[in-house]
C-alpha cells in the first residue's frame, strides 16, 4: 500500500494545487506540497500533530483526497497502478483523542502562482515595489547577511516585464518579520488571478489577521506592539487613535 495520502485544491480559474501528508515509523509526520505536477517541491517534517488531525485540517479547507501514491525523495508523484485510496481508508479518529496544544512554528514556507490578466500584472508590479520601498524606510538596513531574505530580489525580478509566473521559499526566524510582513500586505491586496499561500511547517495557512497569528510572532521574537508602526504603514492595523493628540487640538473649546 501507498505511504502517502495525496489531496487536491481546486480553484475557481481551473488551476490546482497539491498536498501530500504520511506517518513516519518514528512518530512524526511527512507532508509535501506544491502545484498540480508530476512532483511536490514543498516538503516539511514534524512530531507532535497526529496524520488524521492534519487530513481533516486540509479537508475543511476545500481538499479532496485523490489517492494513495508514491513520493521518492525528490518529491516525484507515482500513483501505484489503479489502486486508490478512498475516505473509509483514512485513519479513525480517536474515541477518546488527548488534547494536543498547538506546535510552535519552526519555518514559514510560501508560494506566489500570478496568472493574472497584465493590467493586474503591472499593479502588482508596482505594489510589491511601494511595499518594498516602505519596508527599506522603516528598517535600519544593517541586516547581516544570514538575515536577508532572498525573496525581495525574487520578487522585483519576477515583476519586472509583467509576466506570468510561480515563485516559491522559505522564510526562516533569522530572516526577521519583514518578509512575513511583506507577504501579507501583498496578500491583503487580493490581485485577482494571484495567489499567495503562506503556512507553517505543519501546512497551516495563515491569515493576514496579525492578532490570530500570536505563535508567528513568537517565531520571529516579537509581539503585536512591537511590530504595530510598520503592521500599521504597511495597512495590515488600523491606527490607533492618539486621544492626547485629538484632546490638544479641542483645549480651546472648553469653558
Amino acid at each position: 500500500m501507498a505511504a502517502w495520502n495525496l489531496y487536491r485544491h481546486r480553484n475557481s480559474d481551473g488551476s490546482s494545487k497539491d498536498w501530500a501528508v504520511r506517518s513516519n515509523s518514528d512518530g512524526s509526520i511527512t507532508t509535501r506540497w506544491g502545484k498540480t505536477a508530476d512532483s511536490l517541491p514543498g516538503v516539511s517534517n514534524r512530531f507532535g500533530v497526529k496524520q488524521f488531525d492534519i487530513e481533516r485540517q486540509k479537508q475543511a479547507k476545500g481538499y479532496v483526497l485523490v489517492g494513495a501514491v508514491d513520493i521518492d525523495v525528490n518529491g516525484k508523484v507515482v500513483f501505484p497502478g489503479k489502486a486508490s485510496a478512498t475516505p473509509s481508508q483514512l485513519p479513525e479518529p480517536d474515541s477518546n483523542p488527548e488534547p494536543m496544544p498547538t506546535p510552535p512554528v519552526e519555518s514559514l514556507y510560501w508560494t506566489i502562482d500570478c496568472h493574472a490578466k497584465q493590467a493586474v500584472r503591472v499593479d502588482l508590479g508596482i505594489e510589491v515595489r511601494r511595499l518594498i520601498g516602505v519596508i527599506q524606510n522603516v528598517s535600519d538596513g544593517d541586516a547581516t547577511p544570514e538575515q536577508e531574505w532572498n525573496g525581495w530580489q525574487q520578487f522585483i525580478d519576477a515583476t519586472l516585464n509583467a509576466e506570468t509566473f510561480e515563485l516559491s521559499g522559505q522564510i526562516k526566524s533569522a530572516h526577521g518579520v519583514l518578509p512575513w510582513l511583506f507577504l501579507l500586505a501583498l496578500k491583503a491586496k487580493s490581485f485577482k488571478g494571484v495567489d499567495i499561500d503562506i503556512a507553517t511547517e505543519t501546512a497551516r495557512d495563515l491569515s493576514v489577521d496579525l492578532k490570530a497569528e500570536q505563535d508567528v510572532l513568537v517565531f520571529f521574537g516579537t509581539d503585536l506592539d512591537s511590530i504595530r508602526e510598520t503592521a500599521e504603514i504597511l495597512g495590515l492595523l488600523k491606527p490607533r487613535l492618539n486621544l492626547a493628540a485629538a484632546m490638544s487640538d479641542t483645549d480651546d473649546c472648553w469653558f
